[in-house]
């Protein structure tokens, strides 16, 4: 087990609002529990009516190379501060022989790349930082 995975457990926390997770693999045993009043923070800014911006972590849905670009001499497909919406393509993952466009899940920022064009990449592996846009 590595952070890559502890990422991804802290992601399917906030995915699905849970204040604790448990997760045994390979004989090694993980708890993650969010401090007191950490699960209450975000609702109750919800009920304020205050919108509030969220990181979102892009990870891999798949193992493979990972391309920041659809071809060989194309431009990144995203870069940091660029604004993409839902289904923008984000890069592209090798599996196979086969050319997998990940899309974004969200409208937001780019904030951070977590991988260099040509890498390869595991499943989970954090591929992107997005800030969300706030609903107006």
């Amino acid at each position: 087990m590595d952070t890559d995975d502890i990422d991804h457990m802290v992601a399917l926390m906030e995915r699905h609002g849970l204040v604790e997770l448990e997760w045994e693999r390979d004989g090694t045993r993980v708890r993650l529990r969010k401090p007191e009043g950490a699960a209450g923070t975000r609702a109750r800014a919800a009920d304020s009516g205050q919108a509030q911006p969220e990181r979102i972590l892009v990870h891999a849905p798949i193992l493979g190379t990972f391309y920041r670009a659809t071809g060989p001499e194309g431009p990144p497909c995203v870069s940091v501060g660029d604004r993409v919406k839902r289904g923008d393509v984000l890069c592209i993952i090798e599996a196979m022989k086969l050319m997998n466009e990940i899309k974004a899940e969200v409208d937001g920022e780019i904030l951070e790349v977590f991988v260099e064009s040509g890498a390869p990449v595991q499943f989970g592996a954090r591929l992107f930082a997005i800030r969300t846009q706030p609903a107006a």
